[in-house]
């Protein structure tokens, strides 16, 4: 039997780790309330803090401005690779 993961949109892993950091609700609770997995929650919490001190996330971005950093880290990586094309010709 395989094992499904869910899959939960950013906006909803930003507003679950702002209960628990923002506005101090128990993972414990909030795991409990809403059949949310403790260590989904606990990630995205560690994600949520890191994103806040401007450092790298891991996996998808939770808050937008870190998305839109991501978004053009992408877009840079892009044209460095077009430019290093345009040369070789």
């Amino acid at each position: 039997m395989s094992k499904h993961r869910k899959h939960y949109e950013a906006a909803f892993k930003l507003e679950v780790a702002r209960m628990v950091v923002d506005q101090g609700l128990s993972i414990t609770q909030i795991v409990k309330d809403m059949s949310i997995g403790r260590t989904a929650v606990s990630r995205w919490i560690e994600q949520y803090r890191a994103e806040q001190l401007g450092k790298p996330s891991i996996g998808k971005p939770v808050t937008v401005e870190q998305q839109r950093i991501r978004q053009l880290e992408t877009e840079i990586r892009q044209l460095h690779a077009d430019n290093e094309l345009l040369k070789m010709h």
